[in-house]
């Protein structure tokens, strides 16, 4: 039986990533065929398979990569071919979004298809600028009007009259360039120059830039701001409630965006998110330059587990190691109670992901990292390590510091890959836009690999691009490949955890934040 297709159109919300709804993430994570705008927080797409097919179709500012008719094509020929269609716009696809247009195109051609509704700009860009659309003693009602509209037509479709005295507040989408007509359209019918008025400029974004000003007075004073595309113009007396009600822009950390190189794990669950930062006001920008995956082969970690009651010494050095482990200790029908051997973790975390497996930690090494391990081991045996055999499952590729030390001191060590890390496909593009525009201030490393796949994806103008951001590593290790780079690693944590970057991150930006705040 032929497979039917189906088209989702999904609003993607307005910019911060926390808006799009979860009916929205699973619409992205099942589709085969994702068609996108341009105003979009690009890492709504973090949330769609590699081998889908990705669709730009432009959308900004009156300028598009595809046109209506041929969008509605698209969408229609992929659904017609049995694929799962993902049709993905900023904001609400029926606010503006020409979602009304394309649904009925899916109707008329037969195809089924559903709306997923995302949060619309015009509610959520005054929200983050404090200012509520409704207030019981201050406006009852609103109503939201295309800005693109040429006011001094004669036949407009808006009723102008009605709008200026009939309703409590008025939201304008896409209106930056015909401000001039609309106030005085609005004074003309009856609304008072004085009115408080308000544009947000990339609403619920770290770029997010709120000017107050008067409808007899707004036009100048965007254009003295130079106020351009995208933006939200808010009208009514609630813009008064703003000086005590704005929330968003006040955070510590709001204008930073963190870019994050590290791949989200759900056996670090929250480590690659940086969430203590986003409630701070960060955005985080991922883009992951290392994908975990298994072993070419499993034979050296399957020769390993048949004699696992053979070790005295079990170490595992990241929580990933331990989920891989576990995995293919599972897969070959093993018993936990055939671990003898002390347990060795190197961090907290990893420390925590072996306590969910029941298993005692019998050693932390206090420095997280090989020298750390050699450190604590030294201290265990002072007088060497003759006929003690250790097992260090890790990655495919890492630093031979550790197994060196342990075999010059007389133990034995096996050292078989649980997991190894890999270079993903991604695209660069925006990320280059973003760093030559100055819209990161963080780059995280937590790993040379991680920053050595970074600089190849980028390409060659990647050391010029990290310039003017912070750079971040998690250790020492990671610093000294920045710095055999051409770079400097402004921020390096006490312990190499990801928890203790995260803090260290804050605290730079908060030091940063005082300093300018003293200028």
């Amino acid at each position: 039986m032929e497979k039917k297709g189906k088209v989702f159109l999904v609003g993607a919300g307005p910019g911060d990533i926390g808006l799009l709804t979860i009916k929205g993430a699973r619409c992205l994570e099942k589709a085969d065929v994702v068609v996108y705008d341009f105003h979009l927080n690009s890492q709504v797409l973090n949330y769609v398979r590699q081998d889908a097919e990705f669709i730009y179709a432009g959308k900004r500012g009156g300028h598009h990569t595809m046109g209506q008719e041929e969008i509605n094509a698209v969408l229609i020929d992929r659904a017609s071919g049995g694929k799962t269609v993902c049709r993905l716009k900023g904001g609400d696809p029926f606010v503006f979004g020409r979602g009304g247009e394309e649904a009925c195109a899916l109707a008329e051609a037969g195809l089924e298809f559903e709306i997923v509704p995302g949060v619309s700009s015009a509610v959520a860009a005054p929200a983050y600028a404090g200012i509520p659309l409704t207030h019981r003693k201050i406006s009852s009602s609103f109503a939201v009007i295309p800005g693109y509209e040429d006011a001094t037509k004669q036949n407009s479709a808006i009723d102008w009259e009605k709008l200026a005295t009939g309703v409590g507040t008025l939201v304008f989408l896409m209106a930056v360039k015909n401000m001039d007509e609309l106030a005085g359209k609005l004074i003309e019918n009856g609304k008072p120059p004085e009115t408080p008025v308000a544009v947000v400029r990339w609403g619920t974004r770290p770029e997010q830039r709120t000017i107050i000003s008067t409808l007899g007075e707004i036009a100048g004073q965007m254009r003295q701001n130079e106020i351009r595309p995208p933006a939200v113009v808010v009208v009514g007396e609630v813009v008064r409630l703003r000086e005590k009600l704005r929330w968003y822009e006040t955070k510590p950390l709001f204008g930073h965006r963190v870019l994050v190189t590290r791949q989200h794990s759900a056996a670090a669950a929250g480590a690659a998110g940086f969430e203590s930062l986003e409630d701070l006001g960060a955005e985080i920008m991922q883009f992951p330059t290392l994908e975990i995956a298994p072993p070419e082969s499993f034979e050296p970690l399957d020769e390993a587990l048949g004699r696992i009651g053979s070790y005295a010494w079990i170490i595992f050095t990241s929580a990933t190691g331990v989920q891989f482990f576990f995995e293919r200790f599972s897969h070959l029908g093993m018993d936990i109670r055939s671990i003898k051997a002390g347990i060795c973790a190197v961090g907290s975390k990893t420390a925590e992901a072996l306590r969910r497996f029941c298993l005692n930690v019998d050693l932390v090494p206090e420095e997280f990292r090989a020298e750390g391990l050699i450190k604590a081991f030294c201290a265990l045996y002072p007088s060497g390590l003759e006929g003690r055999r250790f097992l260090l499952p890790r990655a495919e590729e890492a630093r031979e510091l550790f197994p060196e030390k342990v075999r010059r001191m007389g133990g034995i060590i096996d050292v078989p890959s649980a997991y190894r890390a890999v270079k993903p496909f991604a695209h660069g593009k925006r990320l280059k836009r973003f760093l030559k525009e100055g819209r990161i201030t963080v780059a995280t490393f937590t790993s040379g690999a991680t920053f050595t796949n970074f600089m190849e994806m980028v390409g060659e103008d990647a050391t010029d691009l990290l310039r003017g951001v912070a750079i971040a590593a998690i250790g020492p290790v990671t610093a000294k490949k920045i710095e055999q780079a051409g770079l400097k690693a402004e921020i390096i944590p006490g312990e190499a955890t990801m928890e203790a970057l995260e803090e260290a991150i804050r605290l730079w930006a908060l030091g940063e934040k005082r300093s300018s705040e003293l200028i």
